[in-house]
C-alpha cells in the first residue's frame, strides 16, 4: 500500500481578543475528502510565532481556563524584552513554547480519532494579528 499526502490551509479571522478556536469540524471536513476512508495521521500546524495548537475539551469552561492560566503564566505587562506591538506582546512570542504550534493526531478509517471530550483548537493570545492560517496535512 502506498502512502498519500494531502494538505489544505484554513484562513481564520480570530479577532482582537484572546481566543481558543475549535477547529475540529474543519479537521473532520478536510479528512472526509483527503483521507478517503484510510488510516493515517493528521498534522495541524500554525505558521505563526504567536499562536499554538491544543487538544482539549471546549464548551465546559476548559478553554476559558486555559486562557486564564496563560494570562497568569504569561502576563501582558512590560517585563518582556520583545517589545513591539501592543503592551505585553512579548508574552505572545513565548506562548508557542507552552502551547506548541503543531499537533499530530491519529486517523482511523478516515475519521479523526479523538477522545470523547477532546477538540483540536487554535490558541491565539495575540490581539495584534487578527488573521491566522492553519495548515492541515493528511498522510495516509
Amino acid at each position: 500500500m502506498s502512502a498519500s499526502f494531502r494538505t489544505h490551509v484554513l484562513r481564520l479571522h480570530t479577532g482582537s481578543a484572546e481566543t481558543v478556536t475549535d477547529l475540529t469540524g474543519e479537521c473532520e471536513a478536510f479528512l472526509a475528502d483527503a483521507a478517503g476512508g484510510r488510516d493515517g495521521l493528521l498534522h495541524v500546524f500554525v505558521p505563526h510565532a504567536t499562536a499554538g495548537v491544543a487538544v482539549l475539551e471546549t464548551g465546559a469552561g476548559s478553554d476559558d481556563d486555559l486562557l486564564a492560566a496563560l494570562r497568569e503564566l504569561l502576563p501582558a505587562d512590560d517585563r518582556w524584552r520583545h517589545r513591539h506591538g501592543s503592551p505585553g506582546h512579548g508574552r505572545d512570542h513565548v506562548l508557542p513554547a507552552l502551547v506548541p504550534p503543531h499537533a499530530t493526531l491519529p486517523v482511523l478509517g478516515g475519521r479523526l480519532e479523538l477522545g470523547t471530550w477532546q477538540s483540536v483548537c487554535l490558541v491565539d493570545t495575540n490581539r495584534d494579528n487578527v488573521n491566522r492560517q492553519v495548515r492541515l496535512s493528511f498522510l495516509g
